[in-house]
């Protein structure tokens, strides 16, 4: 297909909303950047992909004794309201990836025409869900915007796999929020090394205008 994707990183209200169970301190402040950048990939008709956690209580990842490295308080579990994408950047009609696999002839079938595709996933890394590479090889973007929380956690998983797959990343930086500033300045400071974009959700609507 090539062109431009919207890539959307984890904006769940468990992360963004205030009080919600993983709030990550001033993400709500960045609401109104993924907001436009929904909106204009909508008018425009590109293809916006959203990646979200769909956890339970026995995932590995969740624990009533987090050590908030790799394992986490409850949060985003599967039928909740934390789980559900903030307002600004829900989806309309997404087609959701299962996280059983499905064989790839069927899944491109399906795939055909669809411009909004939500990836559920339990770790990080959104190709932990076995779907998510053949909607990437169908996709084909020449260029991905990404943004979404965390930065240095789930963006940084995203962007790092979007590399080793050699694909061109345009990272939104004012549509996105990390936890900690050294690992934020850390990670960033890589994926420029690595050939990373940074734009701003200005710049950005302004191409796919």
């Amino acid at each position: 297909m090539g062109g431009t994707i919207l890539w959307d990183v984890d904006t769940q209200i468990d992360f963004i909303e205030p009080g919600a169970k993983l709030y990550f301190e001033g993400a709500e402040e960045v609401r109104p950047a993924m907001a436009r950048l929904v909106e204009a990939a909508r008018a425009a008709g590109i293809v916006h992909v959203a990646s979200c956690d769909q956890h339970e209580l026995s995932d590995p990842e969740i624990s009533t004794e987090p050590d908030f490295d790799g394992t986490w308080p409850p949060h985003c579990l599967l039928g909740t309201r934390g789980a559900e994408k903030i307002p600004e950047t829900r989806q309309r009609d997404p087609l959701p990836l299962p996280l059983v696999p499905v064989p790839a002839v069927i899944l491109r079938g399906l795939l055909e025409g669809r411009n909004e595709i939500l990836i559920p996933k339990k770790q990080y890394d959104p190709f932990t869900n076995p779907n998510t590479e053949v909607m990437l090889d169908v996709l084909d973007p020449d260029e991905i915007l990404l943004f979404g929380v965390a930065t240095d956690i789930c963006d940084d998983a995203a962007v790092t796999a979007l590399l080793r797959r050699g694909r061109r990343i345009a990272f939104v930086e004012d549509a996105a929020r990390g936890v900690d500033e050294a690992r934020v300045a850390s990670c960033t400071a890589g994926w420029r090394e690595a050939g990373v974009r940074f734009t701003t959700a200005e710049q950005a609507v302004a191409s796919l205008g």
